[in-house]
């Protein structure tokens, strides 16, 4: 199914949106992509098991991503990473309805959801987070991370690459061929992104305790580039506000991982099941 698209203009920049419309809607989903690749790599996977229970979607290209307008890889802040999903959820309410709105986020995104719901009001009944960027699954070098910190201060938009081996996303070896095929997808990343996010995941860890929404959180063994050591740790710091599902031996992206079918099941339960809760 073919999305409708839509465009917003924040900080100076035209951000590329895109939604999807269940016939008889009974919730709606707005979804985070995560580093270096956009939304529309959920159009085949993630947003169909959605459109297939009557849960409409809508997502957007982050910045320094996708179709969105600026330089790749690099954003103006967090706070306006933050305003994003802000605009993003208003757009759902005006286009959906008055219907229950959850956040989905994975990766980067998963990160920009948790921290979203933490320090901001918002209108979600819940929020899904596969794989978040809450602490990374290897310690940089100390003297990158040095080098990082200087050049936020000095050139913010400077970008790099992030080194990340793609044959750490999915056990599949046709996604990951998927991934090195698209277009779309890059491996530039600035201090705003890497330094800020890396900060930003520890924050939440530290300030889990105020999740006051139900959360899914799941992640896999298996993740080379994300610790899912930090999700075990932030759950349990959410005094069982959140709850967590491990895949054993699960990659990165578990959407497009052997255990795609499963997690996608479970993901669709969870929030039906907190429709009903929420009905009550």
């Amino acid at each position: 199914m073919a999305p409708q698209e839509f465009q917003f203009n924040i900080h100076h920049t035209v951000l590329q949106g895109y939604y999807w419309k269940a016939a008889s809607a009974k919730a709606a989903i707005v979804l985070v992509h995560g580093m270096g690749e956009h939304a529309m790599r959920y159009a085949d996977s993630v947003i169909p098991a959605f459109l297939k229970h009557d849960i409409s979607v809508i997502s957007y290209d982050q910045f320094g991503h996708g179709n969105t307008q600026g330089k790749k890889g690099h954003n103006p802040g967090y706070e306006a990473v933050l305003d994003c999903v802000q605009i993003v959820s208003e757009k759902a309410l005006a286009i959906f309805g008055d219907i229950p709105l959850f956040l989905y986020g994975h990766s980067m995104g998963g990160n920009v959801v948790i921290n979203y719901v933490l320090r901001r009001k918002h209108p979600f009944k819940g929020v899904i987070a596969t794989s978040p960027f809450l602490r990374l699954a290897f310690q940089p070098p100390s003297w990158k991370l040095a080098i990082g910190k200087i050049l936020q201060k000095i050139a913010p938009s400077l970008t790099m690459g992030n080194e990340l081996d793609v044959n750490a996303i999915s056990r599949d070896a046709a996604e990951v061929q998927k991934y090195t095929d698209d277009p779309l997808v890059h491996d530039k990343i600035s201090p705003n992104y890497s330094l800020t996010f890396m900060k930003t995941g520890e924050w939440a860890i530290e300030n889990a305790s105020q999740l006051s929404i139900p959360m899914l959180v799941l992640h896999g063994t298996g993740d080379q580039i994300i610790s899912y050591k930090a999700s075990e740790t932030f759950v349990k710091n959410t005094n069982g506000m959140a709850t967590l599902h491990l895949f054993d031996g699960g990659y990165h992206e578990l959407h497009h991982d052997l255990c795609k079918q499963e997690m996608m099941a479970m993901v669709v339960n969870w929030v039906e099941s907190n429709l009903t809760q929420h009905a009550l």
